[in-house]
């Protein structure tokens, strides 16, 4: 079944007349829902089942990572930092991978209980205190560590019935410039980052459905940034990686994506290089400009993106009945006090 290729935001906590129009554009293949869409569970809940009486092809997704980056709060469980849970584990290895994964389990199944698809997660960035906009979002700064701990939290996410999404490759995490902000560039050599900020992408290709590029260019390896190479998207991830899921692009409204020009001339190289699916959010202006070129072209979906949609229904009530679900709250609970 192929999707359309565009992902884009809406304006509030329901769906307009205008946006209801607008994603049954077969150009239109997804939703992201942000905090200003979302009051309550049962809001929530309502709201996406509006966008698929809107249409039936649509991806719903949601940032859903833990700690700063939490769209789901009132009435779902509070999840740490990545980097706070990976800090249980070296305290009691064993023990700590098992919450990792219960962790990935427990995110995923709350957020399929209430009709999303996907949230974007893992983070495979290498960091700990480096990027401004990373930092504790990572699970460590030893990319075996991540690649180990990343690993867990994918399982748990397929588990409850989510694909994973990895970002941002090929790596966020060796510099200090926030992509939302300004346009970042690293100087790294390839082999610098084939040996440290790389290797959990190489490692975890087979198991991630989807790979979110990051908006930065490494001037050293490629001068075009990552969301918009050919030699990024198509030697490295796809022929070198063998990665065959979906590419997403980050959000084109991004400081860091202006290196590319205006929002058409964002979107043409962004699928160009190869992105399966680009999000515009936060602009609607720029949004309405993707999609009316996008229409002009006539663009043709893809298959991939089919691949990320729910595998199961998730129940609210039984999953709050679920003894695991509580003993992960807890122990959840346990770990932020203890911070």
């Amino acid at each position: 079944m192929a999707y359309g290729r565009l992902m884009l935001d809406l304006a509030g906590t329901e769906l307009t007349a205008e946006e209801q129009q607008i994603l049954q554009s077969p150009q239109v293949g997804g939703v992201i829902l942000f905090a200003r869409n979302i009051q309550s569970r049962e809001q929530v809940t309502a709201l996406n089942a509006q966008i698929r009486q809107a249409s039936a092809n649509l991806l719903i997704a949601v940032d859903q990572e833990g700690g700063r980056v939490q769209r789901l709060r009132d009435g779902f469980t509070p999840l740490p930092p990545m980097q706070l849970l990976a800090d249980s584990v070296v305290q009691n290895p064993e023990v700590g991978v098992q919450l990792v994964r219960d962790t990935g389990w427990l995110m995923a199944s709350e957020v399929l209980a209430c009709g999303f698809d996907i949230s974007f997660a893992p983070v495979l960035d290498v960091d700990r205190d480096t990027s401004s906009i990373i930092g504790d979002r990572a699970f460590s700064d030893q990319p075996e560590m991540v690649i180990t701990l990343a690993q867990a939290f994918i399982e748990g996410m397929n588990e409850a019935g989510m694909a994973a999404t990895g970002k941002h490759f090929p790596g966020h995490g060796g510099i200090v410039a926030d992509s939302h902000l300004e346009a970042p560039v690293d100087h790294r050599s390839w082999q610098q980052l084939l040996d440290h900020d790389l290797k959990p992408f190489v490692a975890l290709s087979k198991q991630l459905a989807g790979v979110m590029p990051a908006h930065i260019t490494f001037p050293a390896v490629d001068p075009d940034s990552v969301g918009f190479s050919g030699f990024w998207l198509q030697q490295v991830l796809r022929q070198q990686l063998s990665f065959d899921g979906v590419i997403f692009s980050d959000d084109l409204s991004m400081k860091g994506a202006d290196v590319a020009g205006g929002y058409i001339d964002k979107a043409q190289l962004a699928l160009n290089a190869g992105c399966d699916m680009i999000l515009v959010c936060n602009c609607p202006e720029g949004a309405r400009e993707v999609l009316q070129m996008m229409e002009h072209q006539s663009l043709a979906g893809s298959d991939r993106i089919a691949s990320m949609g729910a595998t199961k229904s998730v129940d609210w009530d039984k999953l709050c009945a679920d003894s695991r679900r509580t003993r992960v709250v807890q122990q959840l609970k346990d770990i932020s006090r203890s911070k």
